[in-house]
């Protein structure tokens, strides 16, 4: 039965990133390990904060006047490894996360896969974390609840 199947038993390791962690190291394990996004904890809790998305990051490095001009992409001479290393030098993750964070979708990792399809669905969220007794144990993916789904 497909309801019998608990979080945490199909948590997968998941790049995880402290918030004042350099920008470059976000950068390199969004590149490294080809991720859409990466979960940011804070230094006083293993319990996720917020999501970096890649998006966000690509946002970042974008100067904000080519932002609200975007015809000024078009003429400005700096490749973007140039732009890249010039907007994330000496900047950490804290500086990339946006005004509003993006909320970790959080389950516990006693919920039932049922259950963590309801919060992924819900939330739109491709992704949730699965915490227990506090800590974080996991990320389970939508990818990888389908594959716990069709497993059963």
């Amino acid at each position: 039965m497909i309801g019998a199947v608990r979080a945490e038993e199909i948590v997968e390791a998941f790049p995880v990133v402290n918030i004042d962690s350099p920008a470059i190291d976000a950068v390199r394990l969004l590149v490294e390990h080809r991720l859409t996004g990466l979960v940011v904890v804070t230094n006083t809790s293993e319990t996720p904060y917020a999501v970096l998305p890649a998006s966000q990051v690509v946002r970042f490095i974008v100067p904000g006047y080519v932002q609200e001009d975007p015809g000024l992409a078009g003429v400005l001479t700096e490749s973007m490894a140039d732009l890249a290393a010039d907007r994330l030098s000496g900047k950490t993750i804290r500086d990339m996360l946006a005004q509003r964070r993006q909320r970790v979708p959080v389950v516990d990792g006693d919920d039932t896969i049922i259950e963590v399809a309801e919060v992924m669905a819900r939330l739109r969220s491709p992704l949730v974390a699965a915490v227990k007794d506090g800590k974080l144990r996991g990320v389970i993916t939508a990818s990888r609840l389908l594959a716990a789904a069709l497993e059963d």
